[in-house]
């Protein structure tokens, strides 16, 4: 009688499965809390969505001024050039 791999078994008919079934109700477990946080996440950024102020979002990014950078938060390289208004398209619903 041959072994089967780790982690192979045998099912009634005598196929041969990739994997025990334990393993089968861990990954279907995983898989519905995946979708249960991803559903939560969704509606969390919903939510969050219908409270935004778009007017004070552009206020905000287009304003001009602030402080300094504090010592050490300094940005090495480049400066790197920021819109003046943020585009229509990336705030579209």
């Amino acid at each position: 009688m041959s072994e089967t791999p780790y982690g192979a078994c045998r099912n009634e008919r005598n196929i041969r499965l990739p994997f025990a079934p334990a393993a089968l109700g861990q990954f279907v477990a995983t898989a519905v809390a995946e979708k249960l946080a991803v559903m939560n996440a969704a509606t969390f950024f919903a939510e969050l969505k219908c409270r935004s102020d778009l007017k004070a979002f552009r206020r905000l990014l287009s304003r001009r001024g602030g402080e300094a950078p504090r010592r050490g938060d300094e940005r090495s390289g480049p400066p790197i050039a920021l819109p003046r208004e943020v585009p229509e398209r990336l705030l579209a619903p």
